[in-house]
C-alpha cells in the first residue's frame, strides 16, 4: 500500500517501501517533469549518491517520477535531533556539495542564464537591474555541477550511514559560490542564522574559496530567491539585496 511521505503545492511524493513516487499536479509542465528526470540521471550518471531513476510515466494527465525509496532520515532531521553533532553534519553536508561541484554536466541549463533571466522578472528599477546584471557578468561563468537547492532537507542519510542527495529539478551548470550563496540564504530563511555562518566558514575554508567572494553573490542569488521560490519572505531578501550592495564587498 502507496503512503504519503510529503505534499508539496505542485506535487505528492508517496512509497510503497521499496519505491519513491513523485506526482505531479496536471498543470506541472512535461517538459519539468522530463527536465528534472534527465538532471538527477544526469548525477547518478556522474558517479553521485542519488536514488536510482526507475521510471517516468504519465497517467490521467499527471506525470510521475519513479526513483528507489531510501529508507532513512534527512539530515535536516538528524540536525534537529542531535544538536550535538551540528559541526560534524555540516562537515559531511560540505564534503557532499563539494563532490557534487566536482562534477561537469555541459548538456544542462547556465545557472547565469537563469540569473539573469530572474532578475529582468523583478519590480526593481531599471538602475537596479542593471547593477545586478553588471554585477552577474563580473564573475567567472564556471561549469560546476550545481544543484541549486542544496540544503539537509534534500539529503537522506540510509539506515546504513549513506547520504543520498534528492530532488534534481534546479540542477544546473555554472559557478559554486553562487550555489553556496544559495544555500547560505536557505539556512537564513529558515532562521538558522548562526548555522549560515557556520556552514559559510565550513565551505570556504574546504574549497579554499574567500567568504567576501561568495557573499558578492548575496544580491544577486537573493533576487532571484525573491521571483521563483519565497515571493512570501520578499521583504527579507531585498534586505540582504540591499545590505550586499551597501556593503561592497
Amino acid at each position: 500500500m502507496n503512503k504519503i511521505i510529503a505534499e508539496r503545492s505542485t506535487k505528492t511524493i508517496y512509497s510503497d517501501g521499496y519505491r519513491c513516487m513523485k506526482v505531479f499536479n496536471e498543470e506541472y509542465s512535461s517538459s519539468n517533469v522530463l527536465n528534472e528526470a534527465f538532471n538527477q540521471a544526469m548525477a547518478q550518471n556522474e558517479g553521485l549518491s542519488v536514488p536510482k531513476i526507475m521510471e517516468v510515466s504519465e497517467k490521467d494527465g499527471k506525470w510521475t517520477i519513479v526513483s528507489e525509496y531510501i529508507n532513512g532520515k534527512s539530515l535536516a532531521q538528524l540536525m534537529e535531533e542531535n544538536p550535538e553533532n551540528l559541526d560534524s553534519y555540516l562537515e559531511l553536508f560540505v564534503d557532499l556539495q563539494l563532490d557534487v561541484h566536482s562534477k561537469r554536466c555541459p548538456t544542462l541549463k547556465r545557472l547565469s542564464d537563469k540569473l539573469h533571466h530572474r532578475i529582468e522578472q523583478t519590480e526593481l528599477s531599471a538602475t537596479d537591474r542593471f547593477a545586478l546584471h553588471t554585477r552577474l557578468e563580473s564573475f567567472p561563468n564556471n561549469n560546476k555541477l550545481c544543484h541549486s537547492d542544496f540544503h539537509p532537507s534534500n539529503i537522506i542519510i540510509s539506515e546504513d550511514g549513506k547520504p543520498y542527495i534528492i530532488d534534481w529539478s534546479h540542477a544546473v551548470q555554472g559557478n559554486a559560490s553562487a550555489e553556496t550563496s544559495i544555500t547560505y540564504l536557505m539556512f537564513m530563511l529558515n532562521g538558522k542564522l548562526d548555522v549560515a555562518e557556520k556552514y559559510l566558514e565550513i565551505f570556504c575554508k574546504k574549497s579554499g574559496t574567500s567568504v567576501d567572494y561568495v557573499k558578492r553573490w548575496i544580491p544577486i542569488t537573493a533576487t532571484a530567491m525573491s521571483v521563483n521560490r519565497y515571493p512570501e519572505r520578499r521583504d527579507f531578501l531585498m534586505k540582504c539585496v540591499e545590505e550586499g550592495f551597501a556593503e561592497k564587498v
